[in-house]
């Protein structure tokens, strides 16, 4: 980072914490442009006290970042366009409010509110007993706060502002992985970037799972509103997903009695190991592109859950390193990753906000054009699920 003009908000090992700061246009005159900023301050309140928000503005398009939430991304707006859900709860929510074992391991479901919310490190998928070990609902990273916590301009072009956080989810016997992840934004761009690295600071090996929920309501989730990801195969998680089949890409309106439908991909990638998935509304002229690389995330997971509005109407575009199953029939097939001491694993993805016709269509010509390389396998029933 040494062309970058960096500031420290958090660090634990030196008692270090800033309640606020903000810092825009006009204070860094190397950095040209008034409308962006950086700022942080701490919420109170309900559920949300004490949370740490970290708000990246870069003109057209800001992003809530919470480092006490695991790094996770509370909302985030393009051009007035909301990208991120209503959850029937008032988050975000401070991890000190949330028990993970609670209604039989599915505690985490108190704090789900986040546009973006990382499930993981050491295991995601449903809860349960692994070797003895009680695994919760999708982990425990999205519930523990950063030790460090920094923001950042870059001083010489192309112009980003970033926030970085580590992230560690350790204890005596239990291992130590450490997430160090990176958001960042070019000035005036419709592109947020996510940089990951997960490093096993233990002597001996680790396990790690990782699953990326991003979540979608309105504007965007819709009557009508339609998702694509090309693929080699997808299928159905459950029985009840299989009901649905047909009309997988398809949304509907906020629907009583609705139960949650799960399709799993294994999608296709152009020659580098790039793909993406694309979710539109019902007129396809707004949109958001997840964009990815297969080497890192060869899993993917479309979460269909078109609930009343009250209750939750959300859908999530998933990349994962791993399906949504517990993690002893993930790891028996081979999609649980495995670190040395020392070791690392590394991922960068994409979203882009699209508030146009022409930018949805070059997304779906970009998604022909990679399908192009894959098969298109669907099976109509669940062919990756435990016997």
């Amino acid at each position: 980072m040494s062309n970058f003009q960096r500031w420290v908000l958090t660090d634990v090992a030196s008692g270090y914490w800033l309640e606020q700061f903000h810092v825009s246009g006009g204070d860094v005159p190397s950095v040209p442009g008034r409308d962006w900023h950086i700022t942080k301050h701490t919420l109170h309140g309900g559920l949300r006290e004490g949370i740490d928000l970290v708000e990246l503005c870069n003109g057209p398009f800001a992003v809530r970042v919470l480092p006490t939430r695991g790094a996770g991304l509370w909302n985030a707006v393009y051009n007035g366009m909301r990208l991120g859900w209503d959850a029937p709860i008032h988050g975000p929510v401070h991890p000190k409010f949330v028990s993970l074992p609670d209604r039989g391991g599915i505690g985490w479901l108190a704090g789900f509110d986040e546009w973006l919310c990382r499930c993981g490190l050491s295991s995601n998928g449903p809860p349960g007993l692994d070797g003895g070990t009680a695994l919760p609902l999708h982990g425990r990273i999205a519930n523990l706060p950063a030790h460090h916590v920094e923001v950042a301009v870059n001083l010489e072009s192309p112009h980003e502002i970033l926030c970085r956080c580590q992230v560690e989810e350790a204890g005596l016997f239990l291992g130590r992985l450490r997430l160090t992840s990176t958001v960042r934004m070019a000035l005036g761009a419709n592109r947020l970037t996510i940089h990951d690295v997960v490093e096993n600071l233990s002597s001996g090996p680790a396990e790690m799972q990782l699953l990326y929920h991003l979540n979608f309501g309105p504007p965007l989730l819709q009557e009508n509103a339609t998702v694509s990801v090309p693929f080699e195969e997808m299928a159905p998680q459950t029985p009840r997903a299989a009901e649905g089949i047909g009309e997988h890409s398809c949304y509907l309106a906020p629907t009583p009695g609705y139960a949650e439908q799960v399709y799993l991909f294994r999608p296709t990638s152009g020659p580098t190991g790039e793909t993406c998935a694309l979710l539109t509304n019902a007129a396809q002229d707004r949109g958001a592109a997840v964009h990815w690389n297969v080497r890192q995330l060869p899993c993917f997971t479309i979460w269909k859950n078109t609930i009343p509005l009250s209750d939750g109407y959300v859908t999530g575009l998933e990349p994962a390193t791993n399906y949504p199953y517990f993690k002893s029939h993930e790891r028996t097939h081979g999609r649980v990753v495995k670190l040395e001491g020392g070791a690392r694993w590394e991922a960068e993805w994409h979203i882009d906000a699209l508030d146009s016709a022409a930018a949805v269509r070059g997304v779906q010509q970009s998604i022909a054009s990679i399908q192009a390389h894959g098969k298109a396998i669907t099976h109509p029933s669940p062919v990756w699920a435990p016997a």
